[in-house]
């Protein structure tokens, strides 16, 4: 398949398409814009129920993907994220997987896994969740993020983020959550907490989190007494 992601970064739109029938791509549930007609869609839980119901729980993914399948070539399917932003693709190997934060996923080609590693109260506090999405396989890998998405190889000495603009991270890297500095920092800096990543690997980040707009548009909100 040939794909093209326009609108970026701030509305991006995946436009793929299939260059021989049978070609087929998972696609997140609601992500479909528009398609050919002839494509067909069939929807299913990857993995089978325990497998969907363990991403649901831990992942925060949607329960259903929908795979939609080419009958001829040359067909158009256009997909996109739910929040205004980015979309990034990584074209997998099968050699290491990838991991994504919750509700980073948006597509991918079916020879991509989909699974949950528990990450514990290193994810709750990191701002990834209790739980990583785990991408493993061979393919395209589509993901998103609100705001524009950023790519950095990691340096040596390692490389300091803020917890809410991580989207993913490949397998050769390692996180720890620590807090900026002091305690007064800690509280008054606006910063709090930062995942430090150490190891070698690309990082992708998030220019801007949906935390921070409900903070800069709180101020404005009509309230009554």
């Amino acid at each position: 398949m040939h794909f093209d992601i326009l609108q970026k970064p701030d509305f991006s739109l995946v436009r793929l398409v299939f260059e021989q029938p049978g070609e087929q791509l998972l696609v997140e549930s609601a992500a479909m814009v528009a398609r050919d007609s002839a494509i067909q869609m069939s929807t299913h839980m990857q993995g089978g129920l325990l497998g969907a119901a363990k991403r649901k729980l831990l992942g925060g993914e949607s329960v259903f993907q929908n795979t939609f399948t080419a009958t001829a070539s040359g067909q158009q399917l256009y997909v996109a994220p739910g929040p205004e932003g980015d979309v990034e693709v990584v074209t997998l190997d099968g050699r290491a997987p990838l991991y994504l934060s919750s509700g980073a996923f948006l597509a991918s080609a079916p020879t991509v896994q989909l699974d949950a590693k528990w990450h514990g109260a290193k994810g709750l506090f990191s701002g990834l969740g209790l739980s990583l999405l785990m991408m493993q396989g061979v393919g395209p890998l589509f993901f998103c993020a609100y705001g524009g998405i950023h790519a950095i190889d990691v340096p040596p000495q390692g490389y300091v983020v803020d917890t809410t603009h991580i989207v993913g991270f490949t397998a050769g890297l390692e996180y720890s959550v620590q807090k900026v500095g002091g305690l007064k920092s800690l509280f008054f800096s606006g910063e709090g907490l930062v995942c430090r990543f150490s190891g070698q690997g690309r990082l992708w980040i998030s220019t801007r989190n949906p935390g921070g707009l409900g903070a800069f548009l709180q101020p404005f909100r009509r309230s009554s007494n």
